[in-house]
Formats: structure tokens, sequence, C-alpha cells
């Protein structure tokens, strides 16, 4: 059985209000298509002014008007929403964990991941750190959905490609992001259908995509990309929605003509 599957782009601005409005409208489009799990972005919650701006709204991990958001919208719309990321609240009261929670269609909290790997990047005045405000996560990330095991990853994990293989095999690999402009360009299609290809899997990766009040550029390029590494829908900028199948009868049969996950030896 076919499984319809969508990615949410955005263009998050600093007032989480008018990003959790953003959101409800593009994740109800996508599950009024026909979506049964929808992905939204890294940071889809505030991109602030300056990267403190997020440690002021961060929520202890079950309560706060992101979570209640996300369970509520998940429930309303019987879907399974991946809530991109948000800022949880963490030991250090000047940082904060870059969080992916997942809800079922009945509205509750199933799954977690903290994004492990942190970007850091600096070519002329473009500069970013994110260890500066965000504490790394520690553990893989993985849940059951109704077509399989999914594996999740935030934006710059993707660039780890052991991270993926801890997984095991997994039907679907989830990536928010929020790429910048200069290394999505160069970079962010080729590392996705590298993941796709060499884990024979789907591959959903939902960015930010366009100009921030904060004067950031984000690459977007949001896409579906199938286990023999093809894109299958791809949305360049703006916000949208990118949306398409999960065929796990297509993918095992690319996993029996070219048995790559058996013949691993390390």
């Amino acid at each position: 059985m076919n499984h319809t599957v969508a990615a949410v782009q955005m263009i998050s601005s600093p007032t989480v209000d008018e990003n959790i409005a953003t959101a409800r409208r593009l994740v109800t489009q996508a599950a009024q298509d026909g979506a049964g799990l929808v992905l939204l972005p890294e940071y889809w919650a505030i991109m602030g002014l300056a990267d403190s701006d997020k440690v002021k709204v961060a929520e202890p991990l079950g309560q706060g008007p992101i979570q209640d958001f996300m369970a509520g919208l998940a429930r309303e719309l019987g879907i399974w929403l991946i809530g991109g990321t948000l800022p949880l609240a963490s030991d250090d009261a000047e940082k904060v964990i870059n969080t992916t929670l997942v809800y079922n269609p009945q509205g509750e909290h199933v799954g977690r991941y903290d994004k492990i790997h942190l970007f850091g990047f600096t070519k002329g005045a473009e500069s970013y750190n994110e260890s500066k405000t965000i504490v790394p996560g520690k553990h893989l990330g993985v849940f059951e959905a109704p077509f399989g095991k999914v594996g999740m990853s935030v934006c710059y994990d993707l660039r780890f490609p052991e991270l993926f293989r801890a997984m095991g095999p997994v039907s679907l690999i989830v990536l928010p992001a929020a790429f910048t402009y200069t290394t999505g360009m160069a970079h962010w299609e080729i590392l996705l259908r590298a993941r796709a290809i060499e884990n024979q899997c789907y591959v959903l990766a939902a960015a930010q995509g366009g100009i921030h009040p904060n004067g950031r550029r984000t690459w977007g390029h949001s896409m579906l990309i199938d286990p023999w590494g093809t894109v299958k829908s791809v949305l360049a900028e703006g916000e949208g929605v990118v949306q398409g199948v999960i065929d796990p009868e297509y993918m095992q049969g690319v996993r029996d003509s070219l048995p790559a996950l058996k013949h691993r030896t390390m």
C-alpha cells in the first residue's frame, strides 16, 4: 500500500504566532491533498533577528504554545506531524535543544530527536556558529510509521553518513533544514540523493526557502527522493508544499535487485 507524505517549505519570521499561522495553513493544505505524514522545516517556529531570540521562547518538553499547536493540529487533521525543529529548554539558561518532535494522528507525542551535529561555517562576511546557542543531542531518533521505520535527522546532520547507517534499515529518512543559500547551492541535492541511494530508502527534506527578516537567505529546494536516488518532487524557493508517495513495493524491488544493504561488511 502506498502512503502520501509531504514536506512544508517556509520563510519563517522572528514572530512565533505568525509562523504558527503559516504552518497551520500549509500543513492543512498538505493534509487536504491527501498527505498522511507531514514534515515541517528546521526553525519553523522562529527564525530570530538574533540567534539568541530562540532562547527566549524555549519550551519545556510537554508544554507550551508551539507543542500545543503541533499536537492539536495532528489530532485535528488526523495525520502524523513531524515538527521540524523547535527550541526546547536545556539545562543551560543561554542555550536551547534544537528538537524534532513527532505526533501521531491522535495528537500524542511519540518520537523525539535532538540535533546532534551543530553547524559552523565562515566564508567572508557570512558566518554561523550554532554551538553558541544550542546544546547538541546525543541519541538517534527513529519511530514506527504505518509504512515502516522512519529515521530522523536535521540539516547539518546530512553531512555525516555514519549517523544514518547507525539507524539500521529505514523506509524513510526525514530531514528538516535551514540550509544557507551558499552551502545549499553547492551540496544540498547531491547529499540528499546520496543518503537515499546508500540507504535504499525514501528521503523527505523540508527546508526554509527564501530571504528572512533577519537578512539570512536560505536555499529551499524541499524535496522527496526515492530509493534509487530520483527526485520525485521539489520546490525551489518560497512557501509551499512538496508532496509524493512512499511505495514500499518499489523500495523492496530496489533492495532485491541491488542488495547493497546485505552486502555491507562494516
